[in-house]
C-alpha cells in the first residue's frame, strides 16, 4: 500500500503486512510527523458468474400431417454477468527516502565525541599550568622552579661568604650564623634567586640544608647586596658549608 504524510505529502510504498489488520502509528522520515495509519481496505471479490444448463428441446415428429419441417429452436436466454471492478492505479512513491516499516522510530542522531572534548580540555588545562609555572618563575619564586627542575641555567651573579660564626646561647643551644655578599659583575640587570646553604660532614655527605631569601630580587650592573642567615642546633658533625644559587 501507499502511505502519504499529511504534513509534507511525502509518499512511501510499504507492504500491507507492515500496517497489519488493526493499523499502527507511523512516522515520516522526512519531517518526523507521526500519525495513525488505518489498515488497508480489502478489495471486493467479483461475484461468480451463474451457470445455466439448457435442456435440449425434444425433436418434433417430422411425420406430422402438416408436412412442415422441424420447427426452429427457441432462442437461448441471455444472462448479463457483472464485470470485475478495475484494479486501483498504482502510484509510485516520489520520495527517495527509504522507510523501514518495522522500525520503532527514525535513526538516532550521531552521538557527540566526548573523548575529543576531554582531550581539548586536557590540552587547555596543561597550557594554563605551563603559563602559571612561567609566571611563578618570572615573578619571584626561583626556589619553586628549582624544586620542579625548571630554570636551572647558571646565573652570572657571584657569591662571597664570610667566615661561619658558631655561638652558644644562654639556654644551651648553639647558634649557627652565615653571612656573605652577592655581586653582579655583568653589564645587565640580573634577577637574584634564592641561596641554598648545605652543611656537609667529613665524607662530603649533606647533613643539613636550608634556603636563604635575599633582601631584594633584582641587582643592577656592578651592584652588590649582603645576605645573612642563622640556624639553631645544626648537626654537630657538619664540617663544611657550601653556598649556591637555587636552580644551578
Amino acid at each position: 500500500m501507499i502511505l502519504e504524510c499529511p504534513e509534507c505529502r511525502t509518499r512511501y510504498l510499504v507492504p500491507d503486512s507492515a500496517i497489519g489488520h488493526d493499523g499502527r502509528t507511523v512516522r515520516c522520515a522526512n519531517c518526523r510527523h507521526s500519525w495513525f495509519q488505518s489498515p488497508p481496505e480489502l478489495p471486493l471479490e467479483p461475484l461468480p458468474e451463474p451457470v445455466v444448463s439448457l435442456d435440449k428441446p425434444a425433436d418434433r415428429d417430422l411425420s406430422e400431417s402438416d408436412g412442415a419441417g422441424a420447427a426452429a429452436m427457441p432462442p437461448l436466454p441471455s444472462f448479463v454477468s457483472a464485470a470485475p471492478p478495475p484494479p486501483p492505479p498504482v502510484v509510485e512513491a516520489s520520495a527517495t527516502e527509504t522507510f523501514d516499516a518495522f522500525a520503532h522510530q527514525p535513526p538516532f542522531r550521531q552521538r557527540r565525541n566526548n573523548a575529543r572534548r576531554w582531550t581539548i580540555g586536557a590540552v587547555a588545562a596543561g597550557l594554563l599550568m605551563l603559563v602559571g609555572v612561567i609566571a611563578i618563575l618570572w615573578l619571584g619564586a626561583p626556589g619553586i622552579g628549582a624544586s620542579l627542575g625548571l630554570g636551572t641555567t647558571e646565573s652570572p651573579l657571584r657569591l662571597r661568604d664570610n667566615p661561619i660564626e658558631r655561638r652558644e646561647l644562654a639556654n644551651g643551644s648553639e647558634l649557627f650564623a652565615v653571612s656573605g655578599q652577592i655581586t653582579n659583575p655583568s653589564s645587565d640587570r640580573q634577577r637574584v634567586p634564592d641561596i641554598r646553604a648545605e652543611l656537609k660532614d667529613a665524607q662530603g655527605r649533606v647533613v643539613f640544608n636550608w634556603t636563604i631569601t635575599p633582601q631584594q630580587r633584582t641587582l643592577g650592573p656592578g651592584a652588590a647586596i649582603d645576605f645573612n642567615s642563622a640556624k639553631l642546633d645544626v648537626p654537630p658533625n657538619s664540617k663544611r658549608l657550601e653556598l649556591s644559587f637555587a636552580g644551578e
